[in-house]
């Protein structure tokens, strides 16, 4: 089979020998998620990067990896805050700022600064869960003010600075580039092989004004997080280079059982699709922790390629991972077929 594997950089992949010995082990690609870094930090990154695929002296330039640029858009994420565990029952507060009010919270409560005004809007009309990083916490909305909620968690875990949070069931969006997204757009002026995957592509219609902005040239992939644009995505594919369907926030969104369903009928039709369709989201997660994968996701992988599938994308698998060398290796284990 022949596909292709984007490994996410990160602190488990911070050097140019780990980098060299991704590609040997598989991966077409590089990606760095943009939310996760300050313009100056993402700017010495990509000199790294740079230099690096000049020494590649074995490949051409036209060979040699794209680096794939995540933009916000329209995703939420968490403001600054210190790594903490929550615990089931523990209540908080999500608080309109990018740092935690210098009045705090109600005694007791864990406060998360919430840097999107948009965001309490949408609050107003929900399930009334919060899902926090993929899912992986979820709250329970209590009262909602215009920049402040009081939630309690139902499912625990940790949250931290940058991970994306989600009001589940809520059809409100706002869509747009932000500040820090025109900001990486225009440093990156002079990195040819850049490529920008949009978060929370809403629908067909977003996806053409977010190629306005952009020249003609600009390889620009459609992130797949939601169920209208799972649903649109043949139209979607019309001004987009690629599509990645991310199971990671779509479950957040719709709820796991919903997003399988989901996932199923895109599978049936796939080949309608035009432009190349990659798998993200927790792909061989566990080898985040572990040498090998379980036999589902390689019994997962095999099927989707079959189906139509053109490439896979490796999140915390290589970003920060123990075994990243590993989990690209295991990934590419049918290219040989």
């Amino acid at each position: 089979m022949n596909y292709q594997i984007v490994a996410t950089l990160g602190p488990a992949t911070n050097s140019e020998d780990t980098w060299r010995k991704l590609l040997e082990a598989g991966a077409t690609a590089f990606r760095l998620n943009t939310s996760h870094f300050d313009l100056e930090e993402l700017e010495a990154w990509l000199n790294r990067v740079d230099n690096f695929r000049a020494k590649l002296a074995d490949r051409k330039p036209a060979d040699s990896p794209p680096v794939i640029l995540d933009l916000q858009a329209g995703k939420w994420r968490i403001g600054m805050v210190e790594a903490t565990e929550l615990d089931a029952g523990q209540t908080t507060e999500l608080v309109l700022g990018t740092v935690p009010a210098d009045d705090g919270g109600v005694s007791g409560s864990f406060v998360l600064p919430i840097p999107h005004p948009d965001f309490f809007v949408a609050a107003q009309s929900c399930s009334g869960e919060i899902a926090v990083n993929d899912a992986k916490v979820i709250l329970q909305i209590e009262t909602i003010g215009k920049e402040r909620i009081a939630a309690r968690v139902v499912q625990g875990g940790e949250v931290s600075t940058g991970k994306g949070i989600t009001i589940v069931g809520s059809r409100y969006r706002k869509e747009q580039l932000n500040d820090k997204d025109r900001g990486v757009v225009e440093l990156c002026r002079s990195y040819p092989y850049v490529r920008y995957a949009l978060s929370y592509v809403k629908d067909a219609e977003e996806m053409s004004n977010y190629r306005t902005m952009f020249d003609g040239s600009t390889y620009l992939i459609a992130k797949l997080e939601r169920a209208s644009a799972v649903r649109q995505a043949e139209q979607i594919a019309r001004t987009a280079d690629e599509l990645w369907i991310c199971r990671g926030d779509l479950g957040a969104e719709m709820g796991v059982a919903a997003m399988a369903e989901e996932l199923f009928r895109f599978s049936e039709r796939i080949g309608r699709i035009p432009k190349p369709v990659f798998l993200a989201g927790q792909v061989l997660e566990h080898m985040t922790e572990h040498p090998t994968p379980t036999r589902s996701e390689i019994s997962y992988l095999y099927e989707v390629l079959q189906r139509g599938f053109r490439g896979v994308v490796l999140s915390d698998e290589t970003a920060v991972g123990a075994f990243p060398v590993e989990s690209c290796r295991t990934a590419a284990l049918f290219c040989s077929f």
